[in-house]
């Protein structure tokens, strides 16, 4: 049986998501008349203690929605060197809002209000102006590193003493959430956005949504529709995103115990090397010295493992719902195999 690790977006609707959507009700988005979007908007903007939410296709589309609805062209984002938005996101920035990244390097994906204070540009004719702060939670280049809520408030704190918007890439903000024990309000009531997945642990097959003050969501919802994203009859898609959201956040715990226990078995195997104290969610980053990570993840395609080379001697693995406690003993012996069909 294929075990699949590449990411927790592989993941497949259950037969009780696909009943939901199947029997969703629906009406024009773009005309604000789906009755289950509706339902998702209200529901999201509850859990993250925002006035209102907006249903997008993808993660990448929130973010980078937010980000024009916060900045004009010629402004400049700050962001970890390793952010989502940076890295990940084809470029929107420079593309969709004419915006700039100032990148400071964190540690895991995490950076300081004093890094921060200290990338903030002073007004002079020369410079963008600084507009926007970006912070990513949980990191996903980071290992799945949680933002620490301590260093938040500093952050937030920096941010309104410069009159600087805060957005939160919280694609894995669920996670977050889980792993610390706290609602998701409270993680992010010093962002003026935040932006969240229902397609990754959650496993809804599409969707994420941006939140935020009504005036916010109101001006995000002419960017969504000119970055093509008006959406008609989308409570299909959406009743996916709400059942999991109403029945998949809790079991995240789960896969954060499979990561563990994934990572505490990878750390035994010749060849591997994990920093066990890295581990904090559903993501695993190890080291692969004197290994091919591309060579490696083919070998393991051989075995049945599916992971993601993450750098030349470096693998990522990420928990998730759709693979089983038992899958996750069977790996470790299968990463021996395939190191030793290497050598």
């Amino acid at each position: 049986m294929w075990i699949d690790l590449r990411s927790d977006t592989v993941t497949k609707p259950t037969v009780e998501m696909r009943k939901a959507i199947a029997e969703a009700e629906v009406g024009d988005d773009v005309h604000h008349e789906d009755p289950t979007i509706l339902r998702l908007e209200e529901k999201t903007a509850a859990i993250l203690g925002k006035e209102a939410a907006v249903f997008m296709p993808s993660g990448t589309m929130t973010n980078q929605v937010g980000l024009r609805t916060h900045t004009q062209p010629g402004d400049e984002v700050i962001l970890e060197a390793q952010a989502h938005i940076y890295y990940y996101e084809g470029g929107g920035p420079a593309a969709l809002s004419g915006a700039s990244c100032r990148l400071i390097s964190g540690d895991h994906g995490v950076f300081t209000a004093d890094q921060l204070v200290k990338s903030i540009r002073k007004p002079d004719v020369h410079h963008p102006i600084t507009r926007l702060v970006c912070l990513e939670n949980t990191h996903n280049r980071g290992g799945g590193r949680i933002y620490p809520l301590e260093e938040i408030r500093k952050i937030g704190a920096v941010c309104r003493e410069h009159d600087l918007a805060l957005h939160l890439d919280g694609a894995r903000l669920w996670n977050a959430s889980i792993a610390l024990g706290k609602p998701e309000a409270e993680l992010v009531s010093d962002f003026d956005s935040v932006s969240v997945c229902f397609s990754k642990g959650l496993g809804a097959p599409v969707g994420s949504a941006l939140a935020g003050s009504q005036a916010f969501i109101q001006r995000a919802r002419h960017f969504r529709k000119m970055f093509g994203g008006g959406m008609r009859q989308a409570g299909i898609i959406a009743a996916g995103a709400l059942y999991a959201l109403e029945n998949h956040r809790e079991q995240l715990a789960e896969d954060h115990a499979n990561a563990r226990l994934l990572a505490e078995g990878l750390s035994q195997v010749e060849g591997v090397e994990v920093n066990l104290d890295s581990v904090q969610t559903n993501i695993i980053v190890f080291q692969t010295p004197g290994t091919s990570a591309v060579a490696l993840s083919e070998a393991l395609e051989k075995q049945g493992v599916g992971m993601l080379d993450f750098g030349p001697e470096a693998l990522r693995a990420v928990a998730n719902m759709m693979v089983s406690r038992e899958q996750i003993q069977q790996v470790p012996e299968k990463m021996s195999k395939a190191l030793e069909n290497l050598s």
